[in-house]
């Protein structure tokens, strides 16, 4: 799958990003970097300006930042408080300290929130750690030291090498259920059963027959939230396995799933970024939906050979949970 235009926070980034493209099987991202205990403040501190809701002015400091991983409000919000695995949408305006190199902000055109489990270890300190305990609709700064961010390997696609320091002003914008909530519908026989009740990868069990030639869209729990609109950034939450490796087993061995990254998957939809199946098939959807998606070849990979899990001319069987939509 593709990755809209936004920071990549697992701490296998780049080459997580690469993997999603190709739609190849999942593998859970190493962990991130063992990083130092929060403290409120360090000397020297960056400065941060601008309304909250808005992209952050950061003004930095003369001199070289301090070993600390630095975890400040700016101003607390009213909403509730984020407790560990919340899945947290937050804005984000950030910089490289050395060079003041801008590492770009969700309010940009083309951005887009990032989603964050709190506390997750796949996920990097400067947002996993810096989420947890805070009130929705803060302001925080986050002054995170090699340890709380990529670590000594950096994150060479966003131009941050093993040795900088980041700062970043995080708007904590809303959390949202990790996963669709409610009843699941009966699905009938000739199509792939689902289970799919606990915060992990879904239970796919693949009928023994020849599948549906056309675009399979079932909505197995409906939501009630906004109907999904052409060219809105969605945030999911998927399984995927392939039809005729898997036809007949009762549990299906999926060749990816947003659950092993440690984070939701977030796309454009309906604008050519992802296979055409989903983008055919989610848009008219509602957020809170769970959506069951058979894509034929034609409108999946076609010939395209993507290893043992997924062959070529592969008719896939995809669980969508539909989390957020902006």
């Amino acid at each position: 799958m593709f990755i809209v235009p936004a920071l990549l926070l697992t701490a296998c980034g780049g080459e997580e990003a690469e993997k999603k493209d190709d739609a190849a099987a999942s593998e859970k991202p190493a962990a991130a970097p063992k990083a130092p205990k929060p403290v409120d403040s360090a000397d020297p501190m960056p400065e941060v300006s601008g309304e909250p809701g808005k992209k952050a002015t950061i003004k930095l400091p003369k001199g070289d930042p301090s070993d600390k991983f630095v975890v400040h409000s700016l101003s607390a919000g009213d909403g509730p408080e984020v407790k560990k695995d919340d899945l947290v949408m937050a804005n984000f305006t950030g910089k490289v300290w050395k060079g003041g190199k801008d590492l770009g902000s969700s309010y940009d055109k083309g951005g887009a929130p990032q989603m964050i489990t709190a506390g997750a270890e796949t996920i990097i300190p400067a947002f996993s750690q810096s989420v947890l305990g805070q009130k929705v609709g803060s302001r925080v700064l986050v002054v995170a030291p090699p340890a709380a961010a990529f670590g000594e390997a950096g994150q060479e696609q966003l131009g941050v090498t093993g040795k900088d320091t980041l700062v970043f002003a995080l708007d904590i914008k809303d959390v949202v259920p990790n996963m669709a909530e409610g009843e699941q519908a009966e699905i009938p026989s000739d199509l792939p059963q689902v289970k799919a009740d606990k915060p992990e990868p879904a239970t796919i069990a693949v009928p023994k027959h020849d599948p549906p030639k056309k675009l399979t869209s079932k909505t197995l729990i409906k939501g009630d939230g906004e109907e999904i609109k052409k060219g809105q950034t969605v945030y999911m939450q998927y399984s995927g396995a392939a039809w005729k490796p898997n036809e007949g087993k009762e549990k299906a061995k999926l060749f990816d799933s947003s659950w092993n990254t440690g984070s939701p998957f977030a796309t454009q939809i309906g604008v050519g970024q992802v296979v055409e199946g989903w983008d055919k098939g989610l848009v008219g959807t509602h957020v809170g939906d769970r959506v069951m998606l058979v894509i034929p070849p034609e409108q999946g990979y076609k010939d395209q050979d993507k290893g043992e899990d997924l062959p070529a001319n592969s008719t896939m069987v995809f669980v969508v949970d539909v989390l957020a939509a902006m």
